[in-house]
């Protein structure tokens, strides 16, 4: 297997491991030229079905968050109104830039903002060369 087969299977496999599953919708957030294409493009064909905007205005299973240091709103303000767009039970991926690279967040920040939002944790991982992810569910009580 070649190595750019053998990185496209990993990707797919991230994009599974992240909880996607086929027919959701996924929502993005903050998308920047500096977003990984390779991550996107996995989670498209894990779901089968191509990533909205921020425009989209139906409900949607997931969302992903591209969230950087230099951002100007508060956090926990985007992350109630990305809340606000998934559905009971989705997931938010909040997506920032690795220890050293331009723009990196504090894990703790998200784990703060996360809380405050009435959200939790659910892991952490590497979301590609450049990326970190924190996956975020709303409690299954909440209303």
């Amino acid at each position: 297997m070649s190595a750019t087969a053998g990185q496209a299977q990993s990707e797919r496999g991230l994009a599974d491991r992240l909880g996607f599953k086929p027919g959701q919708v996924v929502q993005e957030f903050l998308f920047d030229d500096d977003v990984d294409e390779e991550l996107r493009a996995s989670i498209a064909e894990r779901t089968g079905e191509e990533l909205v905007d921020e425009d989209y205005d139906g409900v949607v299973d997931a969302a992903l968050l591209w969230w950087r240091s230099d951002e100007e709103d508060d956090l926990t303000d985007v992350l109630v109104d990305v809340l606000g767009a998934v559905e009971g039970g989705g997931i938010i991926l909040v997506l920032t830039p690795k220890p050293g690279r331009e723009g990196h967040v504090s894990p703790s920040e998200v784990a703060e903002a996360a809380t405050t939002a009435g959200l939790s944790q659910t892991s952490a991982v590497s979301a590609g060369a450049n990326w970190s992810g924190t996956r975020l569910v709303a409690p299954k009580v909440q209303r």
